[in-house]
């Protein structure tokens, strides 16, 4: 009986130990899309690795305050989460080479090829140096009606003409010689009514 007691409490704490491990390492623990529905206790439950720094900030050009979260502060896996006043999320946002991606596969350095072939419909883009620099248009693709929304900077200096508030009109060499990468992700869900 004592060596029955003891198999069912060795079996019982390893069951444990491996559906913690399940929430926390993963393969699907730094899709970004798969954080949408949590609130912060259940991000604080399912990262505990992350070392969560919170705060509040002002947001949409000072006239907003919202609660953050960070996770993995200081590290290739940051990401910024805010929240709505109910504490539901209202945006992620990622901007390093880290562990993070979307879904689809999305991730910090993707190509402007990799977002054409993964759209399946040729994107368009905004031009660079003002507050959504180069903000990525699906253009009716497969991501058209999805919650993410990619930002390109260019490894290569562009050209005047590629600055400013406006889809940029560009030739495929143009476009190559820029060298375009994703430097940010954002998710903000959509609310529909």
């Amino acid at each position: 009986m004592k060596k029955l007691l003891f198999i069912m409490a060795f079996v019982g704490l390893y069951s444990c130990n491996s559906t913690k491990k399940a929430t926390t390492d993963t393969p699907d623990k730094f899709v970004a899309e798969n954080l949408m529905d949590y609130d912060l206790k259940e991000v604080k439950e399912r990262y505990p690795d992350a070392n969560i720094e919170e705060g509040t900030n002002l947001y949409d050009e000072g006239t907003v305050e919202r609660s953050y979260a960070i996770l993995y502060p200081g590290t290739k896996d940051e990401m910024h989460i805010t929240w709505n006043s109910d504490q539901q999320i209202f945006d992620i946002r990622f901007t390093e080479e880290g562990k993070w991606h979307s879904a689809s596969g999305i991730k910090i350095g993707s190509t402007y090829e990799d977002l054409n072939r993964i759209n399946e419909v040729p994107i368009s883009f905004y031009g660079f140096g003002w507050d959504y620099s180069g903000a990525v248009v699906w253009n009716g693709g497969k991501l058209e009606d999805s919650d993410l929304r990619v930002f390109l900077g260019a490894e290569n200096e562009p050209a005047d003409k590629f600055y400013g508030d406006h889809v940029v009109k560009a030739s495929p060499q143009e476009i190559k010689n820029m060298n375009l990468k994703v430097q940010a992700i954002v998710l903000k869900k959509s609310r529909k009514i």
